[in-house]
C-alpha cells in the first residue's frame, strides 16, 4: 500500500500533536503545510522536514491533487472555510475540536459532509482519553448499574495563555474549552434535552469579553442528571476530573491522574457489604491525538464508519450554546440540536 499523504492546516500550538502523530505512523507521509504566519510556517518546515510550504489552503489544494487528507489546526473561526475547501477539494478531513463557534459554520461544514464522498471526522480528543474510554466501558457494561448523575469539569488558566483569537466572544470558554467536558457527558450520557446555567466574570474582566466561569446543569434521557463546570480562569492545574454516578457503583476519573477510582456497591459478596473502592491504573494521555489518528487512518483505508461525525461535533457545540444561553439569559434553554 502506497502510503497516505497528509497535510496540516495551521501550524500554531495545537498541530504539534497532529504531526507527531503522523509521524509516528509508518503509513503516513507527511506531505505539506499550510499557515497564514510564514514565518512559523518556514520554521516548522525546517524542523519537520516538510517543504511543501503554502499559506494559502486553496493554493495548496489546487498545487497538491496528490493530497489524500488534511488536519485542520487552525484558529477555531476558520475550521468552516478550511474544511469546505478541502472536503470539496476530493480530501479526508480530520477537523480539531470544536467543529466551528457559530451555528452558522456548523451548518456548512455539515452540507459540506453530506455533498463529499470523502470522510469527515472532528477531533473530539476526550473520546480517546485512556481514562475515560475504560469508564465508558465499565459503564456500558453495566458494571456501576444505572446511570443517574454525571460531571465533568474543565479547569484551564488562560491566563498563561497569550492567544488574541481566545479573545474571540464566540470562542468563549465554554464553546471553546469547556466543548471537551460537554462532549464527554453527551458521550457517556447522551444528548441534554435542557439545561440551566449560570456565569461569572471576575477575574479575566480585563483579558475576556465573555464570562470566565460558568456552571449548568443539564437534564439527560432515562432521568440522568448531569454538571458541567468550565472556569478559563482558575489558579489551579489544568484536570478534567470527571464522576459517574450509578445505582451500583460510581467512577472517579481525569485526564491527568495515573489512577481512575471505582466504587462498588458489594464488592465482595458475604464478606462485606460496604461499598469498596478500586483505584485502577489508567494511562496518563489526556490529548491521544496518535489513538485518534489510528482510527482516522483506518477509517479511511478500511471504509469504516466515523463515530466522532460531523453532528456529533455539531451537537456539542449546539449544547455549548445553549449553556452559554442560558447564563446570558438566566433562564433553561433546549439545545437546538442538529439530526
Amino acid at each position: 500500500m502506497s502510503k497516505l499523504k497528509v497535510a496540516v492546516i495551521g501550524v500554531g500550538n495545537i498541530s504539534e500533536c497532529h504531526i507527531e502523530a503522523y509521524k509516528k505512523n509508518p503509513n503516513v507521509e507527511l506531505y505539506a503545510f499550510c499557515d497564514i504566519n510564514k514565518e512559523r510556517l518556514e520554521q516548522k518546515g525546517a524542523y519537520y522536514g516538510v517543504t511543501r510550504l503554502y499559506t494559502s489552503e486553496k493554493e495548496m489544494l489546487e498545487a497538491l491533487p496528490e493530497l489524500d487528507a488534511v488536519s485542520v489546526c487552525t484558529w477555531n473561526n476558520q475550521h468552516a472555510p478550511c474544511t469546505i475547501a478541502a472536503l470539496n477539494a476530493g480530501k479526508h478531513v480530520l477537523c480539531e475540536k470544536p467543529l466551528a463557534i457559530t451555528r452558522e459554520d456548523c451548518e456548512a461544514i455539515a452540507a459540506a459532509v453530506e455533498k463529499s464522498d470523502r470522510k469527515f471526522m472532528v477531533g473530539q480528543i476526550c473520546r480517546y482519553t485512556p481514562g475515560f474510554r475504560q469508564a465508558k466501558e465499565i459503564i456500558d457494561s453495566g458494571a456501576i448499574g444505572e446511570l443517574t448523575f454525571v460531571e465533568s469539569e474543565y479547569a484551564h488558566d488562560y491566563g498563561k495563555i497569550s492567544s488574541t483569537w481566545r479573545k474571540d466572544p464566540n470562542r468563549n470558554g465554554v464553546v471553546g474549552g469547556g466543548c471537551h467536558a460537554v462532549d464527554l457527558l453527551r458521550w457517556i450520557a447522551g444528548n441534554p434535552e435542557e439545561v440551566v446555567a449560570y456565569g461569572t466574570h471576575k477575574t479575566f474582566k480585563d483579558l475576556t469579553p465573555y464570562a470566565d466561569t460558568h456552571v449548568a446543569v443539564l437534564k439527560f434521557p432515562n432521568e440522568v442528571i448531569g454538571k458541567v463546570f468550565v472556569s478559563v480562569s482558575c489558579k489551579r492545574n489544568y484536570t478534567m476530573r470527571s464522576v459517574f454516578y450509578g445505582t451500583k457503583g460510581t467512577i472517579i476519573v481525569d485526564n491527568t491522574s495515573p489512577t481512575m477510582t471505582v466504587f462498588k456497591e458489594d464488592l465482595f459478596p458475604g464478606m462485606n457489604k460496604e461499598t469498596m473502592p478500586i483505584e485502577v491504573p489508567v494511562e496518563v494521555n489526556n490529548h491521544n491525538t496518535a489513538g485518534e489518528f489510528r482510527e482516522f487512518f483506518d477509517i479511511i483505508v478500511n471504509d469504516k464508519p466515523v463515530e466522532t461525525t460531523v453532528y456529533e461535533g455539531a451537537n456539542t457545540v449546539a449544547t455549548c450554546m445553549a449553556i452559554y444561553e442560558s447564563a446570558a439569559t438566566g433562564k433553561p434553554v433546549k439545545p437546538k440540536l442538529f439530526k
